[in-house]
C-alpha cells in the first residue's frame, strides 16, 4: 500500500510517499508528479521517519513527582482519588493516564490564574505541529486562559522576514513559488546554505545553473553553491545590510532602476534615493579599506548590474535574519525589488527560505504576540519569547505551556533560560521524545507526529499540504489535548476532528484560507495550494498591487552600523567570529533525527570548522572549547577547512551536549528580538592536539 503525505522537516515541505507493508513503513520516496519534491527527497525525507519505531517515544503523560508532592494537599478530591493510579517511570516522573494528566493541568492552570491573573501564563511553540493545533493553541492561550502571551519558533528564525516584508510590501511571505527559479534570469542567494538547509530548493538552483542562469552567492564562508556561482561573494560577518545598500547605490548611481514601476507602484523613492546616495557605508569602495575583502568593491557593482537588468529572484535564510539588523536587511532586500520592478511577476520576486515546514502556517494561525490569525491586530499585544523569559525571572510569568519547542536547547543565552525554567511554578510540554525542555517540565504529554495524524502544513512558498496518517497511533494530537483541557476549564469546546478545527480557521482567517477545504487539499495532496485560496490558490503575489493598506510598496532606508568584524579588521584587532547553522543530516534540536539509525550514524556530534590559516594559531588542536562573554561550549572536534576565512568559524548546534547556544547572549534584532545567532566573538581554547592529516578538508 502507498500513502501520500507531506514531509514536515524543513520549510521546503516536500510531498512524500510511503510504502507500507503489514502496517509498517518499508520505504519513503517521492512520486515524479510531486510538485514540490519533483520526485526527489533529501536524506531526512528518505530516512527521517525511522524515529517512529524508537523505544524512546513518550507513550503516556509524565507527571513530575516533586510537583505531586508539592500540590498534593491542594488537589481537589476528584484528583486525589486518582493519584493511586500513577506508576513510577523513573526517579523524577510518574506515568499517568491522559484523563488524569488533563485534569491536573487544567486545575493547576486555573489555580495560577486565580492566584496571579491570566497574564501570569504564557505559551510558546506550535510550529512542529499542524495548523489546526497551532490555531487552537493561540486560541487556548488568548481566549481560554485570557493571556496575550503567545509566541512560536519564528522568534529565532524568520520573524525579521515578516517584519521587513510587511513594512515594505505588506506581506511577510514568499512572493513566488519555488519553480519560478526556473523562470529567473539571475538569482541572488544571501545567507542561505541551501544545499544543507533546503536541499530540494537547491536542486532547482543546480538545474538552472547547468542551463546557463547566473547566480550570486553572498555568505561569510564558502558553501556548496559557491562552487557553481558566477559571483562567490564572501563578506565579513554582520555586513548583509551594508552589502544590500551598496547594491542599491550602484543601481541608483548608474540609473538602472525601473522608473515607470517606481512611479506607478511605490512611495518614498526620492527620500530613499537621497539617503542611499549620501551614505558612506553604501559606497562599494568602502570595502577597499577592509583588509582581505577589497575585491568586493568591484564584485558588488557587477552583481547590482545583473540584478537590475534581468528578471531576478532573491533567496535568503537565517544568515540574513539572525542578526541585530535582520529586519532592516530584509527591508533592504525588498527595496531592491521595488527599485528594479523585480516583483509581482514570474521569475522575479522575494523568497525567504523558512526554516521549518509550518513555521509559516503557525504565524498565519496567529501564534505571535502581535498578530491574531490572518495577521489581524489582536485585542492586546503580548510578550515575545525573550520577554517571556525575562518575565519569568522577574516573577511575573508563573506558568508556561510549551508545544514542541525545545527552548532549553535551541534558543540563545541558555544559562539565563535554564535559570528561568527552574523558577517556573508550572511547565507543561508536548513532545515526541525526552529532550532538554522535558527535563524541566512538570507535565509532559506524548503526542502524535506528523506521520500519524491529519492536518494542514504550510511551507515556505505559502503552499498548503494536508497530511494523513502513515502509521497508526493511539496517542492524542496536540489540538485534542488542548480541547480537553479547555473543556475541563469549563468552556464549551466540541471539535471532533482536525477538519472541524480547520473549518473554523477558514472562517476566522478567511482572507487567506476561505477556499482551502479538506476536500480540495485531499484532491491535490501531491501539489498543494498556495494561499490566499478562494476558489483557487495564488501562485504569485503583488501582481497589480501590494498588500499594504493603500496598495503601494514603500522604500525603507536603514544605514548600516559600523561595528563588529569590519571594525576589528580596520583597526587591526585580533579576533575569531563564530557563526552557526544546520547540516543536512539533522534538523534543529535533532530530537527526531538522532533517533533515526540511518542518520545519527552519519553525525553524532557537532563539529567546529576553523580556517586552515588559523591552524598554527591554535596549535593544530584536535578539540577546542569556545568561550564568549556569555558562556562556553563543551570540547568540540575541529576540522580545519579552506572554506573558512581566517579569523572566522562555523559550527552546527544540533547536539545539546555541545552547549553551542550557551555562547550567545541577548543581542537580537532591533525590532522583533530574533537572536544574533550568526555572529558572536569567541576565544578558542585548545584542549587536545593532533596530527594534521585527519583534520584537513
Amino acid at each position: 500500500m502507498i500513502i501520500d503525505t507531506v514531509c514536515t522537516y524543513c520549510g521546503v515541505g516536500c510531498d512524500i510517499s510511503f510504502e507500507i507493508e503489514n502496517g509498517r513503513i518499508k520505504k519513503a520516496f517521492a512520486k515524479k508528479e510531486g510538485l514540490v519534491s519533483q520526485g526527489k527527497l533529501c536524506i531526512k525525507g528518505r530516512k527521517g521517519w525511522e524515529y517512529l519505531y524508537s523505544p524512546d517515544r513518550i507513550k503516556k503523560p509524565w507527571i513530575r513527582k516533586s510537583f505531586i508532592e508539592k500540590n498534593i494537599d491542594r488537589f481537589p478530591e476528584k484528583i486525589k482519588r486518582k493519584l493511586n493510579t500513577l506508576t513510577d517511570l523513573d526517579s523524577d516522573f510518574y506515568e499517568s493516564d491522559l484523563t488524569l494528566a488533563v485534569e491536573i493541568t487544567a486545575w493547576k492552570l486555573q489555580d495560577i490564574k486565580n492566584l496571579y491573573g491570566p497574564h501570569s501564563i504564557a505559551g510558546i511553540g506550535g510550529a512542529r505541529t499542524s495548523c489546526e493545533s497551532s490555531y487552537l493553541f493561540q486560541k487556548f492561550i488568548r481566549k481560554y486562559i485570557g493571556s496575550p502571551h503567545i509566541d512560536n519558533c519564528a522568534r529565532v528564525c524568520h520573524s525579521p522576514s515578516l517584519k521587513g516584508m510587511r513594512a515594505t510590501i505588506g506581506e511577510g511571505a514568499a512572493t513566488n513559488p519555488f519553480d519560478d527559479i526556473y523562470k529567473a534570469e539571475f538569482i541572488i542567494v544571501i545567507g542561505s546554505n541551501t544545499t544543507e538547509a533546503h536541499p530540494i530548493v537547491a536542486n532547482r538552483i543546480f538545474d538552472v545553473v547547468k542551463k546557463g542562469t547566473d547566480i550570486a552567492v553572498i555568505d561569510v564562508r564558502n558553501i556548496k553553491l559557491s562552487r557553481i556561482a558566477k559571483y562567490n561573494c564572501i563578506i565579513p560577518f554582520e555586513t548583509n545590510l551594508m552589502v544590500l545598500n551598496m547594491i542599491a547605490q550602484v543601481i541608483l548611481e548608474e540609473e538602472l532602476y525601473n522608473l515607470d514601476f517606481i512611479r506607478k507602484r511605490t512611495k518614498g523613492f526620492e527620500e530613499y534615493r537621497d539617503k542611499i546616495l549620501n551614505d558612506p557605508y553604501a559606497d562599494p569602495d568602502f570595502f577597499k579599506t577592509v583588509k582581505g575583502y577589497e575585491y568586493l568593491s568591484d564584485m558588488i557593482r557587477d552583481i547590482a548590474r545583473e540584478y537590475a537588468t534581468k528578471r531576478s529572484l532573491i533567496l535568503w535564510g537565517l544568515g540574513v535574519t539572525e542578526h541585530t539588523d535582520g529586519s532592516k536587511a530584509v527591508m533592504a532586500i525588498s527595496d531592491l525589488a521595488l527599485l528594479t520592478g523585480n516583483i509581482g511577476k514570474e521569475g522575479a520576486g522575494l523568497m525567504p527560505l523558512r526554516g521549518q515546514n509550518n513555521v509559516q502556517g503557525t504565524c498565519d494561525m496567529g501564534c505571535l504576540p502581535y498578530f491574531d490569525p490572518d495577521y489581524k491586530e489582536p485585542d492586546e499585544i503580548g510578550l515575545m519569547t525573550p520577554d517571556i523569559i525575562d518575565g519569568i525571572l522577574e516573577g511575573k510569568i508563573k506558568a508556561l505551556y510549551n508545544i514542541g519547542e525545545d527552548i532549553a536547547h535551541i534558543h540563545p543565552n541558555q544559562n539565563k533560560i535554564h535559570r528561568a525554567l527552574k523558577e517556573l511554578e508550572f511547565l507543561v510540554v508536548h513532545e515526541l521524545f525526552p529532550n532538554e525542555i522535558t527535563g524541566f517540565a512538570d507535565i509532559v504529554f506524548g503526542v502524535k507526529s506528523a506521520y500519524e495524524k491529519e492536518g494542514v502544513y504550510i511551507n515556505a512558498e505559502r503552499r498548503l499540504h494536508l497530511s494523513q496518517p502513515v502509521v497508526a497511533s493511539d496517542l492524542p494530537d496536540d489540538w485534542e489535548i488542548l480541547r480537553d483541557i479547555a473543556f475541563e476549564l469549563g468552556f464549551d469546546v466540541y471539535y471532533r476532528s482536525s477538519e472541524d478545527v480547520w473549518n473554523e480557521v477558514r472562517k476566522v482567517a478567511n482572507e487567506r484560507f476561505s477556499g482551502a477545504t479538506y476536500r480540495k487539499l485531499k484532491e491535490r495532496r501531491l501539489e498543494g495550494i498556495q494561499w490566499p485560496v478562494k476558489k483557487e490558490g495564488t501562485e504569485i503575489l503583488h501582481k497589480d498591487r501590494f498588500r499594504t493598506p493603500d496598495g503601494y510598496g514603500y522604500f525603507r532606508y536603514n544605514q548600516w552600523e559600523y561595528r563588529g568584524m569590519v571594525k576589528d579588521l580596520i583597526e587591526g584587532n585580533d579576533f575569531v567570529y563564530l557563526t552557526t547553522g544546520r547540516i543536512g543530516i539533522h534538523y534543529n534540536n535533532a530530537v527526531q533525527t538522532k533517533r533515526c539509525g540511518s542518520l545519527i550514524g552519519k553525525n553524532s556530534e557537532d563539529v567546529l570548522l576553523l580556517s586552515l590559516d588559523d591552524r598554527d594559531r591554535f596549535n593544530n588542536a584536535e578539540r577546542v572549547i569556545l568561550r564568549s562573554d556569555y558562556g562556553e561550549s563543551a570540547p568540540l572536534k575541529v576540522v580545519y577547512s579552506g572554506d573558512i576565512k581566517k579569523g572566522t568559524a562555523f559550527v552546527s548546534f544540533h547536539h545539546p551536549e555541545s552547549r553551542i547556544n550557551f555562547l550567545f547572549g541577548d543581542e537580537s534584532d532591533s525590532y522583533v528580538k530574533t537572536a544574533r545567532f550568526k555572529s558572536v566573538k569567541v576565544k578558542v581554547i585548545p584542549v587536545l592536539r593532533s596530527l594534521p592529516e585527519e583534520q584537513v578538508c
